[in-house]
């Protein structure tokens, strides 16, 4: 049975007058009428691209009027909260109002993924280790069989191959644990933790549903691992944020740089776009899909942006991550 399954059965139980319905899948499976139909949203999810997709989604919703200004009753307020270990974190987003999700990118790094090269060849640290087992062993032994990380069978020779490795190379630290947060990204979950953040997060839901007090003012820190501290702030917005700002980004190419490589850049810079289509008010630049229209925008990705589009025309971006959500940009070539 599936965790929301689990939950709202408990919770039924335990609180009689509640009614919890439980649904199983993925969040990118719900219309944005289904997030349109509640007062408030909770967002407890496990990874920085889920919440990205969930605000841009929120964040959608909204309507503005001519002058620019959300209408209010479009607005679905977003508490967010997440554990790490001994810290946490609680903020109140109100859509087009304070800062949202996206306004807060760059202080989520992305993920780190290990240079192949150093996996194969110079491992240094157990996490080298068992990435050398479970991406560079496992095809070689297992080649028509995926490995599937929650298989305790499949784990388990992934951790003696990588605690061989590390024999081999005199490297100490591994162990089944940190095989399982290495191969799956598990952060430990420490039931403290939960309990102050989900408690924040519900305090802060029960005032804005009542108005029964002021909501937090945006962010909340909580650091446990050397005592008890909490710190909250105001988390600015960020005025060329993608998501809850309709400013016209400016970019910078050279005259030679091809339209692959403005793509590159969305996807490695501030932005962090993983499937960007393309489009100008006269044209398709490029499309990832469907794989028709993929195909015959193809050509054009290594063609300079320049023989694309004229300087100061603006490019309109989407992508899956942002749902809804528009990007505009405007393209400026130099010399070079």
């Amino acid at each position: 049975s599936s965790k929301a399954n689990v939950a709202a059965q408990f919770i039924n139980q335990r609180c009689p007058w509640m009614k919890v319905t439980p649904h199983h899948g993925k969040i990118q499976d719900k219309d944005p009428s289904f997030y349109a139909s509640f007062n408030a949203i909770i967002s407890g999810l496990d990874n920085v691209e889920a919440r990205r997709w969930l605000n841009a989604t929120v964040c959608g919703l909204v309507q503005v009027d001519d002058d620019g200004d959300p209408d209010p009753s479009t607005i679905i307020p977003i508490v967010d909260g997440g554990t790490e270990g001994f810290s946490g974190q609680a903020r109140v987003i109100l859509p087009r109002i304070t800062s949202c999700f996206e306004c807060s990118l760059d202080a989520f790094p992305p993920q780190k993924n290990f240079p192949l090269c150093t996996i194969a060849e110079t491992p240094r640290r157990p996490e080298h280790c068992i990435a050398y087992a479970s991406i560079l062993e496992w095809p070689k032994q297992f080649p028509d069989k995926k490995l599937d990380k929650d298989s305790p069978e499949d784990m388990t020779w992934v951790y003696e191959t990588a605690l061989a490795r590390a024999k081999r190379f005199n490297i100490e630290g591994v162990t089944y644990m940190l095989t399982l947060g290495v191969v799956k990204n598990i952060i430990p979950a420490v039931a403290s933790t939960n309990a102050i953040i989900a408690a924040a997060c519900v305090g802060e839901v029960v005032k804005l549903v009542t108005f029964m007090s002021q909501t937090l003012n945006t962010y909340h820190m909580y650091m446990g691992s050397q005592g008890v501290y909490a710190h909250t702030f105001v988390y600015e917005r960020k005025e060329d944020c993608p998501v809850c700002s309709a400013t016209v980004r400016k970019i910078t190419l050279g005259k030679d740089d091809t339209l692959n490589q403005l793509i590159q850049m969305l996807r490695d810079g501030d932005l962090r776009l993983h499937s960007p289509s393309l489009t100008t008010i006269s044209k398709t630049l490029y499309m990832p899909k469907p794989p028709a229209l993929e195909l015959a925008t193809r050509p054009n990705l290594d063609k300079p942006v320049s023989s694309l589009v004229e300087p100061g025309e603006e490019i309109t971006v989407t992508d899956p991550l942002l749902e809804s959500i528009t990007l505009s940009l405007a393209i400026m070539f130099v010399d070079g």
